[in-house]
């Protein structure tokens, strides 16, 4: 038998040891020996419930609760996504920058998409409050998809389920594999279900058909020693928080998660964590740690959905 290795969750920032608690990222020093991840992926529950109305009731007049209220914003990445890079050791392996001449993040409707799309390419559907679902583009209109626990065939005006979308080839820096290749991955999975499943959530199943990496899949990687892997935050323009993994695999489900909660409510975690209390008059780092005012707590994610999803993984 092969050894088991059991994850540990946790619900906050606050309870995750790092490096340096200040944020600021050191070489030096000893490195935790465990992988942190806060829960598993529950996209399929967020896939479930449809994106929030665009715009008034049917029959008129202002939605329930809120008289002259300001109409309905369009989704913005810079908003509700959190920049961030992810490396493998020294390696910069994927990034997601709001920086001019980075890879761009612009979302379209599902029918412009279709306009842009190539056999081979990777497809993200993104939406406020809900994981990303990520998809491979077959051609003819259509997507291969990891979703509700079976890989599907569907168009991709189905897949959206109403999402805006977008290209992602760049995002990852692995070195792809042929157009021809990718669709063949996609399609020879197509029907895969529940326990003959390779993956944990659509982004790894799609880019695992693109790159073709077993980093991807579940238990494709063993959790011993040094966390080879890193997830930095960015926090301001020149500063940055970095959490440490054993596997590219619990890495992307953390940063799902922050997808999934937003920028906003990563932000306060971490300023939580940073800065978990205002310290005294005439501390010396007061001036410091007051370089941000106090934020509100994020509402407690619920978390009865995921509990049994929480398994050991068996190598």
């Amino acid at each position: 038998m092969g050894n088991q290795v059991e994850k540990l969750t946790h619900l906050s920032y606050k309870e995750v040891p790092t490096a340096d608690p200040t944020g600021v990222d050191r070489d030096d020093g000893p490195r935790i020996g465990v992988s942190y991840i806060f829960s598993n992926d529950d996209e399929e529950a967020a896939e479930s419930q449809p994106p929030p109305p665009q715009g008034p009731p049917e029959g008129g007049g202002s939605p329930p609760g809120d008289v002259d209220g300001p109409p309905p914003q369009p989704y913005d990445p810079r908003l509700h996504e959190v920049e961030c890079s992810v490396f493998y050791r020294d390696e910069c392996i994927y990034q997601k920058s709001f920086a001019p001449g980075s890879a761009a993040l612009s979302t379209y409707t599902p029918e412009n998409l279709l306009n842009k799309c190539k056999p081979g390419d990777l497809v993200e559907f993104v939406a406020q409050a809900q994981y990303p679902h990520w998809a491979v583009y077959v051609g003819n209109f259509q997507v291969v998809h990891l979703h509700r626990l079976e890989v599907s065939h569907s168009f991709l005006t189905d897949a959206s389920q109403g999402r805006r979308g977008r290209v992602v080839n760049e995002l990852y820096r692995y070195k792809p594999l042929s157009p021809a290749a990718v669709v063949r991955n996609a399609l020879a999975h197509v029907g895969a279900k529940e326990r003959e499943l390779s993956w944990r959530n659509s982004e790894s199943f799609a880019a695992w058909c693109r790159y073709g990496k077993r980093e991807f899949k579940i238990g494709g990687e063993l959790r011993i020693g040094k966390q080879p892997y890193r997830l930095q935050i960015q926090l301001a323009a020149q500063r940055s928080h970095t959490l440490e993994f054993q596997s590219l695999e619990d890495l992307i489900m953390e940063k799902r998660r922050n997808d999934q909660i937003g920028r906003a409510a990563v932000l306060q975690e971490l300023a939580m964590h940073l800065h978990p209390a205002e310290p005294e008059e005439g501390d010396g780092d007061g001036d410091a740690a007051r370089t941000k005012p106090p934020l509100e707590r994020p509402p407690e994610p619920c978390w009865e959905e995921e509990e049994e999803d929480r398994v050991a993984v068996v190598h």
